[in-house]
């Protein structure tokens, strides 16, 4: 069966003035690291909020990261 992956945006910081991009794949999240996407241990951060698809790619191209991005997160077993 394929699951959807749904997008977050955490809120803004200092360090992440338009926030961290997250993916919710099988109810396992994962932030959005310059390595690539890094499993996130615990409960997703509380004020982290929805964001369509399309939402996720302008974050993407405001942060400089390359949309192919969206599609590569990891599969969960």
């Amino acid at each position: 069966m394929n699951t959807m992956t749904r997008f977050l945006r955490t809120e803004q910081t200092m360090a992440f003035p338009h926030g961290r991009l997250i993916a919710s794949h099988d109810g396992v999240n994962f932030v959005l690291a310059p390595d690539g996407w890094d499993r996130l241990v615990g409960a997703r951060p509380r004020h982290a909020m929805l964001v369509s698809r399309e939402d996720a790619e302008d974050w993407c191209e405001r942060e400089g990261w390359d949309l192919h991005l969206l599609d590569e997160v990891p599969a969960t077993s």
